[in-house]
């Protein structure tokens, strides 16, 4: 009986322990399922919200408006259009299949461009935009919205499109549009924060400098999806913001006359301000429509401009790397004269073809076959004579010669980091032949240096300021092309004096003023007598082959020699002469002669620039009398 009692107390005493561990583990079970019920509901409410809200609610992007580009005279040279777009957004429809087709039915795509959509759609999110086309017809846009009521989500949409109304007359300054690539959203931020499927953005020229400043900012429609992803109910619409629109110093005008002066062939053309840096026009020669790239170009038209041989995708102002020819003899000339070398007296004797310079046997002759005789530095500019600036170039030193040239712009980016495609050019030195090439420097290369041939490489855009800044007296000017209201950010050495003595610069003016206006003058065919336009300027040939004896004798015409071994045809000059204003600078490739081709376009040139001026300064005084 005892035992019986110890062992039924045994007995319940191990129940109750069981009980309490069980009671114990079921608390504390009970408890964790409350914490995590409490963070859950509490600590992590937010993010389950968001994670819900992002599932509830979509967001519709438009492209943003794009800023736009205008001349100094307000006139719009890169603008927008309304485009008409067709956009699916894949889990808003029933039946995919049904809807797409019936698209390609009313759209009437070929079975190509309905298998492009369909790779497209595969590549996408669900949620995603699926643009069928940016660039309907109004026909084609109407008809998709007279069945609408078969094509559930489907949205035409009205967006902006690029639009150039110049075509080829600003391509190689502005650039053009075209849809963002990958890398374009990976490297700007600008561009990765607003993109949307079919984005177009700059991609070369002032569209892809300046692209933060145009793009602008999307519109946003926010709305409220089911779980079957089909639009509820609108929620909120944000709208966007259009890009900046930027003016520029270029005069429309000036602009197309360089594009028709240069028709059919290769080249350049740059107009600039002498004092403010403005430039009015940079053409370069041939062009292309850029409206072709908006929308994405065909591959025949982009073969077309590919394959031409005088390569119109080339930015010949900022990109073509060109001996200067003559046209440096007006800095090798001033470049003497500060150092002391020679003054307006110094003479050479030009024997012409018989009695060449000769130099450790190479012989360097004038262009002129019977000489010039003997030339003082006035005579030897106005006729361009070379004897006389290998004589001059020798006593010089490349050294010296290298150091003017890069004080007048020459060497070195004119627009700084502005455009990613411009060349530096080179202006050769003894130290720089010696890092480059691991050469010593030769007396001959320093005689052919003086006429602006062998290592010596200009741009266009450099030769003009060169020009530029003789013109304004030897001061530093800086070129710009957007115009800044507030004169903001000016440089602190602007109009610094490049020059020794003041006196060298009114020689040189002079010089030039006698190749232009005097008899026997390198361009005095191309003058004007009127002095509201006469002009002051330099005549240079540049040679793209060495030339022979057997060339010499034979002593061709420009129009019997092969095209692409003509040399190029350059020519610098500034004017009005009594008061200068304006610069420009010409290269024509394989002109031939710079005074035949390239100073004719400059008399064309600075009448309308001269008449163009009292234009641009009414503009300018409007500006001060409303300050």
């Amino acid at each position: 009986m005892i035992n019986s009692s110890s062992d039924n107390a045994q007995k319940l005493n191990s129940i109750n322990r069981r009980m309490f561990i069980t009671g114990s583990l079921k608390f504390f079970v009970m408890i964790g399922i409350v914490s995590r019920l409490f963070f859950l509901q509490v600590k992590e409410n937010k993010k389950y919200l968001t994670l819900s809200d992002k599932n509830r609610i979509r967001e519709w992007k438009l492209a943003p408006v794009r800023g736009e580009f205008h001349d100094y005279f307000g006139n719009v040279i890169a603008g927008n259009f309304e485009a008409y777009q067709l956009h699916i957004v894949p889990e808003q429809v029933e039946d995919f299949r049904y809807v797409i087709y019936r698209v390609k039915d009313l759209l009437e795509l070929t079975d190509k461009e309905f298998k492009k959509i369909l790779k497209k759609k595969n590549e996408i999110k669900p949620w995603e935009t699926l643009i069928v086309s940016d660039n309907l017809n109004w026909k084609k846009f109407s008809k998709i919205n007279n069945h609408l009521y078969d094509l559930n989500g489907v949205k035409p949409v009205i967006s902006i499109s690029r639009n150039y109304p110049y075509k080829e007359n600003f391509t190689h300054l502005i650039g053009y549009v075209s849809q963002a690539n990958q890398v374009d959203i990976e490297t700007t931020e600008v561009i990765k924060k607003n993109f949307v499927p079919g984005l177009k953005v700059g991609k070369v020229g002032l569209e892809k400098s300046f692209e933060k400043q145009l793009i602008g900012t999307n519109d946003i429609e926010r709305y409220e999806v089911n779980a079957y992803g089909r639009r509820i109910s609108q929620l909120e619409f944000q709208k966007g913001k259009k890009g900046k629109t930027l003016q520029l110093t270029i005069d429309t005008e000036i602009q197309k006359l360089a594009n028709e002066l240069l028709k059919d062939q290769a080249g350049s053309i740059c107009v600039m301000d002498i004092y403010t840096g403005a430039v009015i026009a940079m053409q370069s020669s041939p062009s292309f429509d850029p409206n072709l790239f908006v929308f994405g170009i065909s591959k025949d038209d982009w073969q077309l401009i590919r394959n031409d041989p005088m390569k119109p995708l080339v930015n010949k102002t900022l990109q073509g790397n060109y001996s200067p020819g003559s046209t440096i003899k007006p800095i090798v000339a001033l470049s003497a004269l500060e150092n002391g070398i020679i003054n307006t007296n110094f003479t050479v004797n030009c024997r012409g073809h018989k009695n060449p310079l000769e130099l450790y046997g190479q012989s360097y002759h004038c262009w002129k076959k019977q000489g010039h005789g003997f030339m003082n530095l006035r005579n030897a500019m106005k006729q361009s004579c070379d004897t006389y600036f290998y004589e001059i170039a020798r006593k010089l030193g490349v050294d010296k010669l290298s150091e003017t040239a890069k004080k007048f712009g020459l060497g070195k980016e004119v627009f700084g980091d502005l455009f990613d495609i411009e060349k530096k050019g080179l202006i050769p030195s003894t130290q720089w032949k010696k890092n480059a090439l691991g050469q010593s420097w030769l007396l001959g290369e320093t005689v052919i240096t003086g006429i602006g041939q062998g290592y010596i490489q200009t741009t266009p855009i450099q030769l003009c300021l060169m020009s530029a800044q003789i013109a304004n007296g030897g001061y530093k000017i800086y070129p710009h092309l957007i115009v800044d209201e507030n004169d903001k950010n000016q440089p602190l050495d602007k109009f610094t004096p490049l020059y020794e003595n003041s006196n060298n610069i009114r020689i040189i003016q002079e010089a030039m003023f006698a190749s232009t206006n005097e008899v026997r003058g390198t361009s005095y065919r191309s003058r004007i007598d009127d002095k509201k336009y006469q002009f002051a300027g330099k005549t240079g040939t540049a040679q793209v082959k060495k030339i022979t004896k057997k060339d010499r004798e034979l002593d061709l015409k420009t129009f019997e020699i092969p095209y692409e071994e003509r040399d190029h045809a350059l020519y610098v000059a500034f004017g009005p002469y009594k008061s200068p204003r304006y610069a420009l600078s010409i290269i024509v490739e394989h002109g031939g002669n710079g005074s035949t081709t390239a100073a004719p376009m400059a008399k064309k040139l600075f009448k309308k620039i001269i008449d163009r001026h009292e234009i641009r300064q009414s503009i300018i005084n409007k500006k001060y009398l409303e300050i």
